[in-house]
């Protein structure tokens, strides 16, 4: 029996899943029965360059929602609204989504769900996250006997590229992003990846799926790389390090009793560059790549990795729940039946703690006087407030460096920089020693400060 799916979007995920919808040879049979009905496009004319008929095409979106030969519709035209209200619109018609948009699903996710439950449809969103990549499902259903202690993953391949020239050419940031934009790896406004909010939107979206919960989206700590400066790249790898954009969810005091979690589960969840020692999993992921690493109890850890972004990756991941809707459809479940798992209906409270009472690794770089002693009053600045340092290393500022962090009163070539690492601490206990540091009439500014795993 056909499935009628309606496209919202023909962009490059869009095209990519017609071509596989226009192509079911060598496929799962459930491929050959999925038929394009209706395709929302902004432009008709632009969408000529896909092989499709052009009768299928229409400019207002809410024609693809109301057609009654629609069975399944697909979001992929991104962005806030119109994307929200005609998924919603959707769901009110009693049919399933599937959708790619990580930012209405990172906002509006339990809006919805609460609608899809209501109505019996299901809202599928693997595609939202690391493109190509199966974690959704994993979360939902392979994973789901676990206790799930932590998830993290780089899952920006815009950021991830640029950190890894960085890495291997000790260039400067703005040059890389530069060359990421002309290659088409990064938008012509890329601050949604550099400044961390796209990260953080699939962030919450994990966290919610391995925890339970919902996420509120606004209450993440981002910080991106756009002020990431390659000296703080190049002295990471000095010190046996990589710096990464990581997205993390944990679960705060994982030690403490599981029972008293049932109801409630309190979380670390954040967003901001990293050093992760070269034998981390995570370590060796470069290029555009995403990866995902996920730790549970019986499993360990597991780690899903490959292409996070682009049509085909995308796409794939896209079809894959389609099949998923049209597999439940074509065994004839009960209309309004929901397969708990496959739906993901949120079972308890979640909350972000305070970020104050969240324990870290830190690496701090200062730019001080070249006097003696400084290194002293430093780290007894760290000592009052029971920060423990791992290791303290002292560079010789660059001319550079000096003259545009000290600006007058201090020369060139007449400083220091200083790096430290810190054993895990309090962040809130961290940042009274860098209050202290900072009052020191020796140091003339904190240059830089990472968190460190």
């Amino acid at each position: 029996m056909a499935i009628g799916i309606g496209l919202l979007g023909l962009g490059t995920v869009g095209a990519g899943v017609a071509a596989i919808l226009a192509s079911p040879e060598g496929r799962h049979p459930l491929v050959g029965e999925l038929v394009l009905r209706r395709v929302a496009v902004r432009d008709p004319a632009r969408a000529r360059a896909v092989s499709l008929d052009p009768t299928l095409l229409v400019t207002d979106p809410r024609l693809v929602v109301d057609d009654p030969a629609v069975d399944i519709v697909v979001e992929v035209m991104g962005g806030l609204e119109p994307a929200r209200s005609l998924i919603l619109q959707a769901i009110a018609a009693g049919k399933s989504v599937v959708t790619a948009n990580k930012a209405v699903i990172a906002r509006y996710g339990e809006e919805i769900a609460a609608a899809a439950a209501d109505r019996g449809v299901y809202v599928l969103i693997e595609a939202a996250v690391g493109g190509g990549i199966p974690i959704i499902e994993p979360l939902k259903q392979s994973l789901g006997s676990n206790r799930i202690l932590r998830v993290s993953g780089i899952v920006n391949g815009t950021t991830n590229y640029i950190l890894s020239r960085m890495a291997a050419e000790g260039a400067a940031y703005a040059d890389v992003l530069a060359d990421a934009q002309r290659l088409g790896y990064a938008e012509a406004d890329p601050a949604a990846d550099v400044q961390g909010g796209d990260a953080a939107d699939k962030i919450a979206i994990l966290a919610g799926l391995a925890y339970g919960g919902s996420i509120e989206r606004s209450a993440i700590p981002t910080e991106g790389i756009d002020r990431l400066e390659a000296r703080d790249v190049t002295y990471a790898n000095q010190l046996g390090y990589v710096v990464k954009l990581l997205a993390v969810a944990e679960r705060f005091e994982a030690s403490a009793s599981p029972e008293s979690a049932d109801n409630n589960v309190a979380l670390d969840v954040r967003v901001h560059p990293t050093l992760l020692p070269r034998s981390h999993p995570l370590a060796g992921v470069d290029g555009v790549n995403n990866a995902i690493l996920v730790e549970g109890d019986p499993v360990g850890q597991v780690m899903f990795f490959g292409p996070g972004a682009g049509a085909g990756p995308t796409a794939s991941a896209v079809v894959a729940d389609i099949l998923n809707i049209a597999g439940i459809r074509q065994l004839g479940a009960p209309a309004g039946a929901l397969d708990p798992l496959l739906a993901a209906s949120r079972w308890r409270q979640c909350s972000l703690v305070d970020s104050a009472r969240t324990r870290h690794r830190n690496y701090v770089r200062l730019l001080t006087r070249d006097e003696a002693g400084v290194i002293g009053k430093i780290g007894t600045a760290f000592g009052t407030a029971e920060v423990s340092i791992q290791s303290i290393v002292q560079y010789e500022a660059s001319a550079t460096a000096s003259a545009s962090s000290s600006g007058a009163g201090s020369g060139a070539g007449n400083g220091a920089e200083i790096v430290v690492i810190t054993h895990e601490v309090e962040e809130a206990r961290f940042r009274q020693a860098l209050a202290a540091i900072t009052a020191l009439p020796e140091v003339e500014t904190v240059a830089a400060c990472l968190r460190t795993l």
